[in-house]
């Protein structure tokens, strides 16, 4: 990890980064601010570093170790990954797109709350957390498609993990819900009766 953890962060335009005495790393941009604890051993400093390609000084986050400890290691990475996914996220934001492959799955977001049909006798509800915004679009012969938006990587995996987990897809026929994009394995079903 102590391989990614030497680069340096490039900070795009209208992204500020603020580290407190207590070295909690605070990441405004356009899109919001994200805020992260790290390890007291790990150092984080706002400056700057030459660009290979321009050869001119960008602004960055320098992430640096005190040791080479195996754990210093790791915790060098593991922040110098956080501090990136948070400056994208306040940047650009991350999205991901899931599909409801069946007969009659339906999706629709009222509020907070997403609205589904899985299959089942009752319908499904699944309350998103405020930093989470929904949507479903069903075009017309293609399953519904919810993408859900945050600036916040962990929050929105976590969120489509669990929207995942209320119907897995099955082996044989592939219904459920899936990411677009997403290679299923497919099982052979029962072959008729060969003797």
């Amino acid at each position: 990890m102590s391989r990614i953890g030497r680069l340096p962060v490039n900070l795009p335009a209208g992204v500020t980064v603020t580290v407190s005495p207590d070295n909690v790393v605070s990441v405004k941009g356009p899109l919001g601010t994200l805020s992260q604890k790290v390890d007291s051993d790990i150092k984080v400093e706002v400056g700057t570093h030459t660009d290979v390609h321009t050869q001119k000084e960008i602004p960055a986050v320098l992430v640096s170790r005190p040791t080479n400890q195996p754990r210093h290691r790791s915790l060098h990475g593991l922040y110098r990954a956080l501090i990136n996914n948070m400056v994208i996220g306040v940047s650009k934001g991350y999205e991901i797109k899931q599909e409801l492959v069946g007969v009659g799955f339906k999706a629709e977001v009222k509020g907070n709350i997403l609205e589904m049909s899985l299959g089942y006798s009752h319908d499904t509800y699944l309350m998103l957390p405020p930093e989470v915004t929904a949507t479903a679009v069903t075009e017309k012969k293609g399953n519904p498609i919810v993408t859900l938006k945050s600036i916040d990587k962990q929050l929105v995996g976590q969120v489509a993990a669990k929207l995942r987990s209320l119907r897995k897809p099955e082996p044989y026929k592939g219904k459920g819900i899936k990411f677009v994009g997403e290679q299923l394995r497919r099982k052979a079903g029962k072959s008729a009766g060969a003797k």
